[in-house]
C-alpha cells in the first residue's frame, strides 16, 4: 500500500510569516511554521514533517510537490552535499542546513517518490496542502500559532511540533542552478544584507563589514554618537546573538531602500537604515538607532 500526499510551504514576503503542511485527507494533515522564514524553508519542512509523522508506517510514501528545490534537494542535491562535508559543489555551505540534515535522517530507509505538480492548478491534495500552509502563514502574520491537525495517527504530530525549532535561520538565496524560481527581489537582497551585517561573520571581517557599508556611511548610534564609515569599522566587533524583527521595508526611489527594524539586544532599540544601490549590489548609507521606551509606562 502506498500514503499519496502532497507537501507545500508558504511565505508572505519570502522571508516574511511562513507556513508550511502536508495533507493526506481531511482526516490526516497537519501544519506548522513561523512567524520570519522563507518559502524554501516551508517547502523543506512540510516534507519532513511528513515523513516524522509516518515514520511508523510500513507503507510506501507519494509525496507530490510544486517546489522543485524541494524534490531536487533531497533525491538529486543531498547525497552530494553529504559527501562534501554539507558543502554545495562550488565550496559554498548548503543552505537550511539543519533541515536538510534532519531530511537525509528521515529519508533512511523509506521508500519514498516524489512528483512535481504545477502549484495553484487544481490539483486536489496539492491545493489541499497550499491552503493549510497559506492559512499558517497568515496564522503567525496575526500573532497566533498555525493550526496543528490531526497528524497521521494521532501521537507522530506531537513529535514533528516537538522538533520544529530544530532548523537554521531562514536563508533567503538558498536557490541551486537551473530552477524555474524567481529571483530575489532588491526589497529581500537589502533584509538579508542588513541581517549580514549583524552577524559575527561580517563583523569580524574588515574587507566582508566595507563591502556592505557605502563609501559615505554615517550612523547615529543608540547612545546619540555620531559615527562614520572609517570609525565603524575600526570599532564594530562581534554582537553575540541578535534577535531582529522586520517592521517596514520602503521603496522610495530606484536605488534607495529603506528599512525599519527593532533589535532587542540588552534592551529594545527601534531602528532605521537607508540602503543605496551602488553598482550591482546594495551598501547601506544611514543608519539610526533610538532606544525604545517601555510603552506601558
Amino acid at each position: 500500500m502506498t500514503i499519496v500526499a502532497a507537501a507545500d510551504g508558504s511565505a508572505l514576503g519570502n522571508p516574511g510569516p511562513a507556513g508550511w503542511a502536508w495533507y493526506v485527507d481531511e482526516e490526516h494533515w497537519a501544519s506548522g511554521g513561523w512567524s520570519h522564514g522563507t518559502n524554501n524553508m516551508g517547502e523543506l519542512t512540510a516534507v519532513l514533517r511528513l515523513l516524522e509523522a509516518t515514520a511508523q508506517v510500513d507503507d510506501d510514501l507519494l509525496v507530490y510537490c510544486d517546489s522543485r528545490y524541494a524534490i531536487n534537494t533531497i533525491t538529486k542535491w543531498m547525497a552530494g552535499w553529504k559527501r562534501r562535508g554539507w558543502r554545495k559543489g562550488d565550496g559554498k555551505p548548503v543552505m537550511n542546513l539543519g533541515i536538510v540534515q534532519a531530511l537525509d535522517t528521515a529519508m533512511t530507509g523509506r521508500k519514498v517518490r516524489f512528483e512535481w505538480v504545477k502549484g495553484h492548478a487544481g490539483h486536489p491534495l496539492n491545493e489541499a496542502a497550499d491552503r493549510l500552509a497559506n492559512a499558517a502563514a497568515l496564522a503567525y502574520k496575526e500573532g497566533s500559532g498555525a493550526d496543528a491537525g490531526p497528524g497521521y495517527d494521532g501521537s507522530p504530530i506531537v513529535h514533528a511540533q516537538a522538533s520544529a525549532t530544530a532548523v537554521d535561520d531562514p536563508d533567503l538565496f538558498s536557490l541551486d542552478p537551473d530552477l524555474d524560481v524567481p529571483e530575489p527581489s532588491d526589497e529581500d537582497r537589502v533584509v538579508a544584507a542588513e541581517r549580514a551585517l549583524l552577524t559575527e561573520q561580517v563583523r569580524a571581517d574588515p574587507a566582508a563589514l566595507a563591502e556592505l557599508l557605502h563609501p559615505d556611511w554615517v550612523e547615529i548610534g543608540a547612545s546619540g554618537r555620531f559615527h562614520d564609515r572609517a570609525s565603524a569599522l575600526d570599532r564594530l566587533g562581534a554582537l553575540g546573538d541578535v534577535d531582529v524583527e522586520i517592521l517596514q521595508v520602503q521603496r522610495i526611489g530606484d536605488d534607495l531602500i529603506l528599512l525599519l527594524w527593532r533589535t532587542d539586544h540588552g534592551g529594545s532599540v527601534l531602528r532605521s537604515s537607508l540602503w543605496q544601490r551602488d553598482g550591482n549590489r546594495w551598501r547601506q548609507r544611514f543608519h539610526q538607532g533610538t532606544p525604545e521606551g517601555d510603552p506601558s509606562q
